[in-house]
């Protein structure tokens, strides 16, 4: 087929879905695809697929499961919501946002993507352009997805189809960095795949698109700011946990470090989620296979998973210091997710504080908001307790710094203590002002 014609066909492709003489499909429906579903139907026409038909059910019936957007936007975007692939048929710009998570060994899991691109493929036609914003390492698009597209399709990528790619930057519970004023990097392969990929997000995208130079840098601009997040929020946890052995407090530190004006705010915490602890295992797996093997990605990536573990070790030892039996030590956790405000718990690292006190035999009390009961016992056997449960305990960890947590002051706290014992206050983010719980008795700890 004549090139020309097809780069002529594409041009044309973003008219017929402004116009909406043809529709947009999403393949993936969470926490990246609403959104960018949702945005896109109040411009073009869009099909929203998703191979969990209880979450299709539920958006449906403008049930926002993911607790980002909200009912009302679910009502009244137009999405049509499906999880039948005939719905695919008249499609011929494709958005990929299915997740991309790590196996055992923290090995990348591309079966997700690798499923999703046989579904396009057997959808694809003449002159359509599959573009991809789920996190990969650098080729996965042109050297994993468009063999399967290939292989499905029987159409022959850069005559026939076109594909793009485009990394997701949705920061879920984030109120102030949404889709549509966070600049949106975009690649294609060839320019004119390039313009049609920069013209459709420019559609949804006020902050603008950025055009990288091919699908490559774009994939590896994705993988590598969470690396450079990993990175900097490990050098914290590895200085508060040398700090803790000084008898230092880490806050006071940096408080007076951020006086200079260069110093990077960065803050020790728990690091987990479908982005930061896991983007970087996919740049250092791809390293690997290059032959380099990574050294400061790896390390930062030890000390952040090991963070969990090395706060409930530190809870421990203050339950010690009491001489507290842990047959019967009574702690509440507040917080499930992985992020403040936000009701996403893949990844977490709170489970690993919980893991680590169930091997001292104490099983605590977890209280969250924000999380849907339902999925944290299915996904971690973890049965959610109400806040009225929280009496006669030892400690108080507040794990996650949700919103209506940063507003409790130390009388909301008091009344969930055992009297006859030292109220332990086990502050993880240090969102709390240490001399206050001092002053009222607590025994105050925090990253």
């Amino acid at each position: 087929m004549n090139l020309n014609l097809v780069a002529a066909a594409e041009r044309r492709l973003y008219d017929r879905l402004v116009d909406r003489e043809e529709p947009l499909a999403v393949i993936g429906l969470g926490y990246v695809g609403l959104p960018i579903a949702v945005a896109f139907a109040a411009k073009v026409d869009v099909v929203g697929f998703d191979v969990n038909a209880q979450k299709i059910a539920d958006y449906r019936a403008g049930i926002d499961s993911t607790g980002d957007l909200g009912d009302d936007a679910l009502r009244e975007c137009g999405v049509h919501f499906t999880s039948d692939p005939d719905d695919l048929h008249d499609v011929r710009f494709f958005v990929v946002a299915v997740p991309t998570p790590v196996m055992s060994g923290n090995v990348p899991n591309l079966a997700y993507v690798q499923e999703a691109s046989r579904l396009v493929g057997r959808k694809l036609k003449q002159g359509a352009v599959v573009v991809y914003e789920s996190t990969v390492y650098p080729g996965v698009t042109e050297e994993i997805c468009v063999p399967v597209l290939e292989a499905e399709s029987g159409l022959k990528c850069g005559v026939d189809f076109k594909v793009g790619y485009s990394p997701e930057r949705i920061n879920p519970g984030d109120k102030v960095h949404r889709l549509e004023n966070i600049v949106k990097i975009v690649s294609g392969m060839d320019e004119e795949t390039l313009d049609t990929v920069a013209d459709m997000y420019g559609l949804i995208i006020k902050a603008g698109v950025y055009r990288a130079e091919s699908i490559k840098v774009a994939e590896a601009a994705k993988v590598i700011e969470n690396a450079q997040r990993d990175i900097n929020i490990a050098f914290m946890n590895e200085l508060s946990m040398l700090f803790n052995t000084m008898g230092i407090h880490t806050s006071s530190v940096l408080r007076a470090a951020e006086t200079k004006w260069n110093f990077l705010p960065f803050a020790p915490g728990l690091v987990g989620g479908h982005c930061i602890g896991i983007d970087p295992y996919y740049l250092t797996y791809k390293a690997e296979d290059t032959g380099y093997h990574s050294k400061i990605i790896l390390a930062g990536r030890h000390v952040n998973d090991g963070m969990g573990k090395y706060v409930a070790q530190q809870i421990i030892k203050l339950l010690m210091k009491q001489k507290q039996n842990m047959a019967h030590a009574r702690i509440g956790l507040l917080g499930l997710s992985y992020k403040e405000n936000s009701s996403d718990i893949r990844n977490t690292k709170v489970t690993d504080i919980i893991k680590e006190l169930v091997e001292y035999g104490i099983t605590p009390l977890v209280y969250d908001p924000m999380v849907d009961p339902r999925t944290a016992y299915r996904e971690y056997g973890i049965e959610l307790s109400p806040l009225s449960a929280f009496k006669q305990l030892n400690a108080v960890i507040v794990a996650v710094p949700h919103a209506p947590f940063k507003d409790m002051r130390v009388s909301d706290f008091e009344p969930f203590y055992d009297l006859n014992v030292e109220k332990i206050m086990v502050d993880v983010r240090g969102i709390y002002e240490r001399s206050e719980y001092e002053r009222s008795g607590f025994r105050y700890w925090s990253l």
